[in-house]
């Protein structure tokens, strides 16, 4: 059984605020944000990874490893406050060592002869420059889920060499809903660099695949977190509407604004010259009748 701690409010234990990168303090001081909670965990010990290693013929990760020792798991949530309602957003998860399983490769079906995982395989699909080759679900991959995802995929562990696996052999890549892969990163820390920076928001995840995160997303990416959003791909998208909200103003008190009067044109003081006119009156006899000598 797993050793939870209740939720912990903010983060104000040296341990957690190492774990989260800071990013606590960030949320908090955010137009909104509330309700900023860590469930704390106790650490693994060592002879659970080891039990967990004999029991899949995988080595873990070493930086996986050190993850683990530090905290079974990971959790933290938080929320906004919008027109009194609280409503749950960020969502940061990372499977405890007794939830790592592999990815059920049963039948989808409880019927006899029902279709599995394995086959789905096409391989059609080459690698590129700029893509890996995608995991496998039969037995040339080994695939442990990380995170489900609220439901919108899975984060995996992945090892793409099959059984017995080597720790070098993992990478770590999205399923989204429609069974296809995409690849995250080469190692579990920077993985978990990319969770944190993007804050747990919903769908971060597709941000990393070809068409992207929901316009709903898109939205709570703008306002909190713009910079983490792939820009090449809103670059593409001159045609579509993107409502860019400002922070300041959404979550800003109704306080009543003064407008300045505005003020008319400046009148010349009593007894200040103006600008020279041309004189419109009749010019004076010395100058019409010249003296004749």
């Amino acid at each position: 059984m797993e050793d939870a701690s209740p939720p912990t409010p903010g983060c104000n234990k040296p341990h957690l605020e190492k774990l989260t990168l800071g990013i606590t303090r960030i949320l908090e001081s955010s137009p909104g944000v509330t309700e900023v909670t860590i469930i704390e965990k106790a650490p693994a010990e060592r002879h659970m990874i080891s039990s967990w290693e004999q029991k899949n013929n995988c080595m873990m990760p070493e930086d996986m490893k050190n993850f683990y020792l530090m905290t079974n798991g990971f959790h933290m949530t938080w929320s906004v406050k919008l027109d009194e309602h609280i409503i749950p957003l960020g969502n940061m998860a990372i499977n405890s060592i007794s939830k790592l399983n592999e990815l059920n490769q049963s039948s989808m079906y409880s019927l006899p002869n029902a279709p599995t995982l394995a086959d789905l395989e096409d391989d059609t699909y080459e690698a590129s420059d700029d893509q890996p080759e995608k995991p496998h679900f039969d037995s040339r991959s080994v695939i442990f889920e990380l995170d489900s995802c609220n439901g919108n995929g899975k984060v995996c562990l992945v090892y793409k060499t099959g059984k017995p696996a080597l720790s070098q052999d993992t990478e770590i890549w999205f399923l989204d809903r429609a069974l296809y892969w995409h690849f995250l990163t080469d190692t579990f820390t920077a993985y978990y660099r990319l969770l944190i920076t993007h804050l747990g928001l919903p769908q971060w995840q597709y941000a990393f695949t070809s068409y992207g995160i929901s316009p709903q997303a898109k939205q709570w990416f703008s306002l909190y977190k713009p910079i983490a959003y792939n820009t090449d791909l809103l670059a593409g998208e001159t045609d579509s509407f993107m409502n860019k909200l400002d922070p300041s103003k959404v979550f800003k008190t109704k306080n009543k604004t003064v407008i300045p009067k505005k003020k008319g044109p400046v009148q010349p003081a009593s007894g200040q010259k103006g600008p020279s006119a041309p004189s419109a009156s009749k010019p004076s006899s010395s100058s019409a009748n010249p003296i004749r000598k």
